[in-house]
């Protein structure tokens, strides 16, 4: 048992000595990060958001498996519950917390606890709606649940130790997999909120999978999960080299082939989308809006936060791009995990509403 922890409850759970366990929560379209404290430390559980359902052979009842593994052994059967980023309606709201529960319990993570979870800046209040029910009818938060801007909690880890991001004044950016995302931030104040679902992570891993189709002849079809995988596995601006992959015949037998440029022309595609958007769509609003902030938080870096925030070498390529487009220097920064930064970052949220006693 770590040092912050207590004994453990009935149901297995535990709750620090201090009070309750601050928790960052972030329920994602592709992946789901849970952030816990650990001794010194943090725990972090990682998942694929998605789930399926199998009957027992002996009992006749069903069966819940998640993430890697559901998607793994049931590829003809699993759901990915929030594949547009939220629950759009009740089925979709009712499978995400049959997923999201499984995590807590196969996990465990405390009850008497204190959740930050972080939402996406998207104008959908049905969706949103949906997914705090989700999180407030789970078993866990039991002292206090609140939610952030997924791009304010991504940011933190990005811009100190503790929470500097929040006395700060920034740009931020989140290349998510279904819709990107900038905001700027005045002191945790978000201004200028702005959604496209026009330049997604999403739409890379559909051109990857046309592009191996074009660069194979034909001779290859791969779905968008094999082609998120290819992203996630060889995408890198610094040191990309052409990878090799066998598929089955449907006739039997199997075909070797080298991928050279379809992930490379996706992703590059996507910086230069992602900087259009930026430059000329958010950046224009922000300077009309809030001239002062707009200059102060140039001056700044830009926090790019999101699963596709991972690929090597794409926070400088945003960089240099962005620079150019503006025709002014900018830097750039990331977290060091971005696809942890917005759970990591609820959690140092929720620390401090704990340390203030604010539930």
């Amino acid at each position: 048992m770590s040092d912050s922890e207590s004994e453990d409850d009935e149901d297995g759970t535990t709750a620090g000595d201090d009070g309750p366990a601050p928790i960052g929560v972030k329920l994602g379209s592709t992946r789901t990060v849970i952030a816990i404290p650990d001794g010194d430390g943090l725990r972090t559980i990682k998942t694929l958001t998605c789930l399926a359902t199998y009957e027992d052979a002996i009992t006749g009842e069903e069966r819940v498996l998640y993430g890697d593994q559901a998607a793994t052994e049931y590829p003809d059967r699993v759901q990915y519950t929030l594949r547009s980023g939220l629950p759009e309606d009740d089925s979709r709201a009712e499978l995400t917390a049959t997923f999201f529960e499984e995590v807590i319990e196969a996990n465990d993570v405390p009850t008497d606890s204190a959740v930050v979870y972080a939402i996406p800046t998207i104008d959908n209040e049905a969706g949103l709606a949906n997914l705090q029910s989700v999180i407030e009818g789970s078993t866990i938060g039991e002292a206090l649940i609140r939610s952030y801007p997924e791009s304010l909690c991504g940011s933190v880890p990005a811009l100190g130790d503790d929470l500097e991001a929040v006395e700060d004044i920034f740009v931020t950016v989140n290349l998510g997999s279904t819709n990107l995302e900038a905001s700027a931030y005045r002191r945790g104040e978000q201004l200028v909120p702005f959604t496209t679902g026009a330049v997604t992570g999403n739409e890379v891993d559909r051109r990857i999978a046309n592009y191996v189709e074009e660069e194979t002849q034909g001779r290859v079809n791969i779905d968008t999960t094999t082609a998120r995988e290819y992203k996630e596995e060889h995408a890198d601006f610094v040191d990309f080299e052409p990878f090799t992959d066998v598929i089955q015949q449907p006739g039997g037998g199997s075909h070797e082939f080298t991928i050279e440029r379809s992930v490379m022309d996706a992703v590059d595609e996507y910086v230069d989308e992602a900087v259009e958007e930026v430059a000329n769509a958010f950046l224009p609003e922000l300077a009309n809006d809030n001239i002062k902030v707009y200059q102060l938080a140039l001056d700044r870096p830009v926090v790019l936060t999101g699963g596709m925030a991972c690929i090597p070498g794409i926070v400088e390529e945003f960089e240099e791009r962005l620079s150019e487009e503006l025709q002014r220097e900018v830097e750039a920064v990331a977290p060091d995990s971005p696809a942890e930064s917005a759970a990591v970052g609820a959690q140092r949220i929720a620390q401090r509403l704990v340390d203030a006693d604010a539930y």
